[in-house]
């Protein structure tokens, strides 16, 4: 199985992408990239996962929307629980002008065969794709009080924090299962964090080690199914998949499928 996390530019921009491959039981960091283009990220995937291979596509951005106006129930599920955290996520509704092109990123997706997968049998090869949001991931998988906030502010308090996110990444991630193992281009941006560093390069970087988070929560559903994580919404709202919280004496608290709770 591979594994490809794609921070994609809602309308215009850089998308970062990332890409993982399952061998030896461990997850290989391959990829490290950004790409401006919707018709060079699908290019870069058409050539990375060839059709007769599995894989899953973990999408920051919402490719699933039937709302005309207001929230979508995954948006309101994330507010409801990650409010207190600062990881409400942006609303998404048809009438946004991004919508045409995160929804046509994952029509783009089905048509390679990649099918949606709010609920997916654990460790079976196939083509999926799914919704992620790396910030309310990050609060669970890191024991976060609040959200890293590496995305505004002043420069040098928007670089600390990014740095936290790096070692994050690389003293857990690497030991939780599934297991990463980082490559040379991973620690080439620990590196550019210690130098001194533009607000352009920062946002390099940043895309860059979103779409791992992406790409991690990917495999981490793939990996652990409903029972380690969280299901906000479904393929009739649209949703959005979420590690679960740690307990620190039990290891994961298995959490239900959140998307009938009143809110």
């Amino acid at each position: 199985m591979k594994f490809i996390g794609i921070d994609l530019a809602w309308s215009s921009g850089y998308s970062g992408v990332c890409a993982l491959v399952w061998q030896e039981n461990q997850l290989q960091l391959v990829e490290l990239n950004r790409l401006e283009k919707i018709a060079e990220i699908l290019s870069w995937l058409d050539d990375f996962v060839s059709p007769c291979e599995g894989a899953l596509i973990a999408v920051d951005a919402p490719t699933l929307i039937f709302n005309q106006t207001g929230m979508r129930l995954p948006d309101k599920l994330t507010h409801h629980y990650f409010h207190r955290y600062h990881a409400g996520c942006y609303p998404a509704n048809l009438s946004r002008p991004f919508a045409a092109q995160t929804v046509g990123f994952g029509l783009s997706l089905e048509q390679r065969g990649f099918i949606h997968a709010p609920t997916i049998d654990p460790q079976q090869v196939g083509r999926y794709q799914i919704e992620v949001f790396p910030h309310p991931a990050m609060v669970n998988l890191f024991k976060l009080s609040k959200i890293l906030k590496y995305k505004k502010g002043r420069l040098d308090s928007r670089k600390l924090e990014l740095i936290k996110l790096y070692h994050y990444t690389v003293n857990q991630l690497t030991v939780y299962q599934p297991q990463l193992n980082l490559n040379q281009s991973f620690f080439d941006l620990g590196s550019r964090l210690q130098q001194s560093i533009t607000g352009k390069e920062l946002k390099e970087i940043e895309d860059k080690l979103d779409s791992l988070i992406c790409a991690y929560v990917g495999a981490y559903w793939w990996y652990w199914g409903k029972d380690k994580n969280l299901i906000l919404g479904d393929a009739s709202t649209g949703y959005i998949i979420i590690p679960a919280p740690f307990s620190e004496m039990l290891g994961f608290v298995p959490q239900p499928n959140l998307h009938n709770k009143k809110i």
